[in-house]
């Protein structure tokens, strides 16, 4: 008899087990909050998806306007500077030659 635990110890760590059980239910419920359902994991990635495909029109976009800048800039200052520049520095260099 000696071996057997007393009927104050078997409470004692029935209580013990109890609270761990509760504890471990307490913590599968706080996972089970912080757990994302599939449907709304699903919605998000739809929503991340059409936001990058946004952004990345918008990149074309301001690609091909940065490009269109460039090409009006050549066209409309650069060559008309050139055209006037070329004859003067021609009559200069033609003149200082004669």
């Amino acid at each position: 008899m000696a071996d057997e635990p007393t009927l104050g110890e078997v409470v004692r760590r029935f209580e013990d087990r109890f609270t761990d059980v509760r504890d471990d239910i307490q913590q599968l419920g706080r996972r089970m909050d912080e757990k994302v359902d599939q449907r709304i994991y699903d919605l998000r990635h739809e929503a991340l998806g059409a936001r990058v495909a946004t952004l990345e029109t918008l990149r074309e976009k301001e690609s091909e306007k940065l490009v269109a800048t460039r090409r009006w800039l050549i066209g409309a200052v650069i060559v008309p500077l050139v055209g006037i520049l070329l004859p003067v520095v021609l009559l200069l260099t033609r003149g200082a030659g004669s």
